[in-house]
């Protein structure tokens, strides 16, 4: 059976070697990287199932690190913060980050965030029946091919946005509360925190603009949560 390639980008020295030990006890294969712009050429190179990645980088710092590799693929990218601010968690999730843990981090807890996130990629939850497509005005939601089509056209969506969307779709005007989503779409294991339902609702409203006007609507309902609005 084949290892699980990660792709381990920081530029201290120390804490690649801490890590690296630790994800080979663990059975993990680790590719090492020391800047960004020498991460991002081994990660178009040969693609790992998971890269972690620190924010403060030479060459390229780990935002500009995420925003190219999500121009092209889907593998999972967990940072690593210096610090544990909001700005750098919703910054992160934003720009398509699948989780992030803040340093000093345990390794007990690093291990467990990578096998969820891989574990979440490599088998997406369905929450609801994979063999129906969902409908409405403008747009088709099909969870069994992972497509969106609006307005005739097939949208480029990442997994969680798609079965969230999913979700909210498969159970019109019924209101969800962020703790109840995310364990719904993101299951129990995640290890975020309610902000992730936001900023991926704010990303899936970005793209169904027109969807008001067609008469349904991802609606917040304040002090609640969301609900897909079907008029």
């Amino acid at each position: 059976m084949l290892k699980t390639r990660i792709l381990l980008v920081d530029d201290d020295p120390n804490i690649r070697q801490l890590v690296k030990l630790y994800l080979e006890k663990e059975g993990f294969e680790v590719e090492e990287a020391d800047r960004g712009d020498a991460a991002l050429e081994k990660f178009r190179l040969s693609p790992p199932d998971l890269m972690l990645l620190d924010v403060m980088l030479p060459g390229m710092d780990g935002w500009q690190v995420l925003r190219e590799a999500r121009k092209t693929s889907g593998v999972p990218i967990i940072m690593l913060t210096a610090k544990d601010e909001t700005f750098d968690k919703v910054l992160g999730l934003e720009l398509g980050a699948d989780d992030y843990i803040a340093k000093p981090f345990d390794m007990k807890e690093l291990v467990a965030r990578i096998k969820a996130v891989i574990r979440r990629y490599q088998q997406p939850e369905q929450p609801q029946d994979t063999t129906k497509e969902l409908s409405f005005p403008g747009l088709r939601v099909n969870i069994s091919q992972y497509t969106v089509t609006y307005m005739g056209n097939e949208l480029e969506m990442p997994p969680k946005e798609l079965e969230l969307l999913n979700f909210l779709a498969g159970h019109p005007n019924q209101v969800f509360t962020r703790e109840q989503l995310l364990e719904q779409v993101w299951g129990y294991d995640y290890f975020g925190d309610s902000r992730t339902v936001d900023v991926h609702v704010k990303r899936l409203r970005e793209k169904l603009t027109e969807g008001e006007k067609l008469g349904w609507q991802i609606k917040t309902v304040w002090g609640v949560g969301y609900k897909f609005e079907v008029k």
